[in-house]
């Protein structure tokens, strides 16, 4: 056995914690370690319908948010101003801030993460430090990049556990001085590299998800490169929680998808896919009500002080792990054993292992058994057997997998911006960004001959000329020779005066209060699936939450790649319906021929929604549309498309005070296009132009009419040349077409044909059917005639780029070996995805010329992509000989292809034909 007391202080060199205490303060809601957080926004008007927290837990908001303020300032993509500061607004917020007592301030300003010359959060900062005094002021840039909801909160959060986290960290320091140690401490972050004790001070969320990480990484090491080579959980059970995911084959946890989410919080972090419950060693067990409750209150790191087996006098897991099992010796085993009814014993045991298969269950992508790891000093909770294991795996040296894991940490940076294209090259753009983030991964400790570019990517921002994102990640070995650089950093905690934690509230002094278990039901899951009935009265479908969050996953699905995430726009829709509107969807086959159907999207980049959320563009283009139309109002209003973000605009503006009018099921794409005349009203040919008048508003004040056009092309034309001018976002209005055409041009019933989407993708997640959720979407859409699952694999690289302000690229898939989808695909795109076509190596047709690709599928079919959160492709409507020549290959510059419809089309059935009148 080594003996870490022969060690000479001297020789080591550095100190790396793994810790799970800040994170644990969150999932805990323990209000002794948050503090209360006022948001300042910089942007106004954008963003006024998604105030900070609105996607929140709403017990945990009500915990942490303590004031926010929507104020002027913000950039557009391009660099240019929405608006400058306003020194008396931030002044003025600050009086308020000081009258709350908040000492946690987060400000998160429009594009900021690409802001190097204004520097609005850095100008907004100085004000308040000067107004407050000695307060945390956190700048929502030097927390996480694009993103704008997900990066502030993740700056929310951050700013929450900082008093919290400095504490912490000195008490790490303290000891290790103790201790004669002159090394520097370090704290593994998210991606199992390490962080410097005074860069966690300032950034604990980037700790956030270190204990499994670096469980999974030790995991890994301790069973070998992979057990059999197989995928297996991982559950690494901790003092206050049990943190779950999945172990690939390969040895790398699985990782979330663009967004991960902590606790109901949806942030833009890139870390492993871990879900954590509040279930650990010190977790408190008591019976409230009769029913036996395991956590998620602990005793946490006082284990020792405060368990019966120790002498204390709090119930935990521990405590009736030992009494229910003659073989587990923890601290005084006689101080339980025959002192816990048995009948108590037996119900711990039935509700933690309830907790840990539920968890297992919900991480799983398939209905299989595979194996579950046991890992944690607290495993000894665990039984030996669990419902969807193959087995139960507990290695030896299992209760240091997480210090294992934070031995093999490395030090890394990232740069994430925006850039111009159009005096250098992409190429010489990104070698200067490579250069930058070498240089902060030597700057963070890394040795300069060990640093490696481990991610590259390159993003052309649609619509917007010569501006691209980069993506540039860094890692390397940490130097040892640098060790002195950092031992010298030191963290003070804060003293009694500075200390500021959310106000207990009366109820908190109830013991037995579970409020910090409470999770908000997922209304997309949480239903009876066999016998949820949407609500139609009289022909009129009237949207619930479920049906909204079913829709707005098909929405993304139809958008085949492009029409941008409709998530936002989901929540001000969920906002719309907390707040009494009552949102109605109508069949087109009711509409009369003198009804009015309007139209209204946002056209632009999706990049700038991500970041410049809406504020009443959409709104001010429909109110200028009727004040300059001659022939009245609309009746209805129809989706531009039923493809992303836009499938959702026909509710918000139906469901408007200023409208009030139902929406209708259908639109005028049947999935996302690029541009407005590829829509179905230019097929039918019946008008000589369509899409004229139109209006066009960018939320700033500033609005474009149109009221005649050559062409719908022109119209597209002019609208993509006023974009750059606007902020590269705007919402449009179309004038109003009547019911007759309305019924004759419409793609039917596309927001049903979301909802069926929506609703077999929410199936298959609660009974851990990913892995064949194409499928379901299939057969739930019209089976096998419908669609076809064309390939299932990974993305192994990705081309893009811009030209006429269109991406324009391919992604390349590639198969699993061993499978029916072996081999490569290659998906071609123009915003949306055109063809899905098979790569050949070597393989000679029947003239004995070289065969390198058939064409499995081509626009406008539609060719959706989906990661193992979403679905599959789904079925295609045929097209007339002039849709094929506006929506097919041609359409897009593929003129050497020809289409051939993958399959036939079904018409989708309508959700209010279904169910009005059961």
């Amino acid at each position: 056995m080594f003996n870490s007391a022969s060690v000479e202080p001297a020789s080591v060199a550095s100190v790396t914690i793994g810790t799970t205490h800040f994170v644990n303060a969150v999932i805990t809601r323990d209000r002794t370690r948050l503090s209360r957080v006022a948001v300042l926004r910089l942007g106004a008007p954008f963003s006024k319908h998604a105030p900070p927290c609105i996607d929140w837990p709403s017990p945990l908001r009500n915990l942490i948010l303590g004031h926010h303020a929507l104020l002027k300032g913000g950039l557009e993509v391009d660099g240019n101003l929405i608006s400058d500061i306003r020194k008396n607004q931030i002044v003025e917020q600050c009086k308020i801030i000081k009258e709350k007592g908040i000492k946690s301030i987060v400000v998160n300003g429009i594009f900021s993460p690409i802001d190097t010359v204004e520097r609005q959060e850095e100008r907004a900062a100085e004000i308040v430090k000067r107004e407050l005094g000695d307060v945390d002021v956190v700048l929502s840039k030097t927390v996480a990049n694009l993103g704008f909801l997900e990066r502030e909160n993740a700056a929310i959060l951050n700013a929450s556990v900082l008093s919290f986290a400095r504490q912490t960290i000195a008490s790490f320091q303290e000891p290790i001085k103790k201790l004669g140690l002159t090394c520097p401490v370090f704290i593994t972050q998210n991606d199992g590299t390490i962080l410097s004790g005074d860069a966690a001070a300032c950034l604990p969320i980037r700790t956030f998800s270190s204990g499994p990480t670096n469980s999974m990484r030790g995991a890994a090491f301790l069973v070998g490169k992979q057990d059999h080579g197989e995928a297996m959980m991982v559950v690494d059970v901790g003092g206050t929680t049990t943190d779950v995911g999945l172990l690939l084959a390969n040895g790398f946890p699985r990782q979330q998808a663009a967004y991960s989410e902590l606790s109901g919080v949806r942030m833009n972090f890139s870390y492993p896919d871990v879900k954590s419950i509040g279930l650990g060693g010190g977790s408190l067990v008591r019976r409230i009500e009769g029913k036996m409750h395991v956590g998620p209150e602990s005793v946490g790191y006082k284990l020792p002080e405060k368990a019966l087996v120790f002498g204390g006098d709090t119930a935990t897991a521990t405590d009736y792990t030992v009494a229910g099992a003659s073989d587990v010796a923890i601290g005084d085993p006689s101080k339980v054993h025959g002192k816990l009814s048995d009948d108590d014993v037996a119900a711990f045991k039935t509700e933690t292992k309830r907790m840990l298969e539920s968890i297992i269950d919900t991480m799983k992508t398939s209905p299989e058994d595979l194996p579950v790891l046991l890992v944690g000093g607290g495993a000894v909770i665990a039984p030996d057997e669990l419902k969807g294991a193959s087995r139960v795996i507990k290695p030896q040296w299992s209760g240091v997998a997480n210090a294992i894991g934070a031995a093999m940490a490395r030090v890394s940076a990232v740069v994430d911006t925006v850039k111009s294209t159009e005096e250098k090259s992409a190429k010489e753009i990104q070698a200067e960004i490579e250069e930058e983030a070498r240089q902060k991964t030597i700057e963070a400790g890394a040795s300069a001959d060990s640093v490696d570019i481990v991610e590259v990517e390159s993003l052309p921002l649609p619509y917007i000329a010569h501006k691209s994102r980069f993506i540039v990640r860094a890692a390397g070995n940490f130097d040892y020779t640098r060790s002195a650089d950092f031992a010298r950093q030191h963290v003070s905690a804060d003293t009694e005066d500075r200390k500021e934690s959310v106000p207990q509230q009366e109820h908190d002094l109830d013991p037995s209060s579970t409020d910090s278990d409470a999770v908000e039901a997922d209304p997309a899951v949480d239903v009876n699936f066999s016998t949820y009935e949407p609500k139609v009265i009289d022909r009129e479908w009237h949207i619930s939450e479920t049906d909204l969050q079913w829709i707005t996953i098909g929405c993304y699905i139809l958008g085949t790649g492009g029409g941008g995430s409709p998530y936002s726009t989901m929540l001000r829709v969920r906002q719309m319906l907390r707040a009494g509107a009552n949102i109605r969807v109508v069949s087109p086959d009711d509409l009369k021929d003198d009804d009015r159907i309007g139209s209204g999207g946002g056209a632009g980049s999706p990049t700038v929604g991500i970041e410049k959320l809406s504020a009443d563009e959409m709104m001010d283009a429909q109110d200028h549309m009727y004040k300059l139309f001659p022939g009245g109002r609309a009746t209805h209003i129809i989706p531009l498309e039923i493809g992303g973000s836009n499938g959702l605009q026909g509710l918000v503006l139906g469901a408007s005070s200023n409208m009030n009018i139902p929406c209708v099921d259908g639109d005028w794409m049947g999935r996302a296009y690029p541009t407005k005349w590829q829509t179905t009203p230019v097929v039918f040919g019946e008008r000589e132009i369509v899409f004229a008048p139109v209006s066009v508003a960018d939320g700033n004040g500033n609005v474009l009419y149109m009221p005649t056009a050559t062409s719908d092309l022109k119209v597209e034309q002019v609208i993509r040349a006023a974009l750059s001018q606007m902020g590269s976002h705007v919402g449009t209005a179309d004038g109003p077409v009547t019911g007759a055409e309305t019924r004759r041009w419409a793609v039917e019933h596309t927001i049903s044909l979301s909802w069926r989407i929506g609703k077999e993708v929410a199936r298959a997640r609660k009974e851990n059917r990913i892995d064949n959720v194409a499928e379901s979407i299939i057969d739930a859409v019209g089976g096998p005639e419908t669609g076809r699952v064309l390939f299932k694999g990974k993305i192994v690289g990705v081309e893009r780029k811009l030209w006429m302000g269109h991406i324009y690229g391919e992604v390349i898939v590639e198969g699993s070996e061993g499978t029916e989808f072996s081999g490569k695909i290659k998906i071609p795109f123009k915003n949306e995805n055109i063809a899905a076509i098979r790569l050949h190596e070597g393989v000679e047709s029947k003239t004995g010329e070289e065969k390198n690709e058939d064409v499995l599928a081509i626009v406008p079919d539609l060719i959706s992509v989906i990661d193992a959160q979403n679905g599959e492709a789904i079925g295609t409507p045929e097209y007339s000989p002039k849709g094929i020549e506006i929506g097919g290959p041609k359409g897009f510059g593929l003129n050497h292809l020809e289409y051939r419809p993958l399959g036939k089309f079904v018409k989708p059935v309508s959700v209010i034909d279904e169910y009005d009148g059961n």
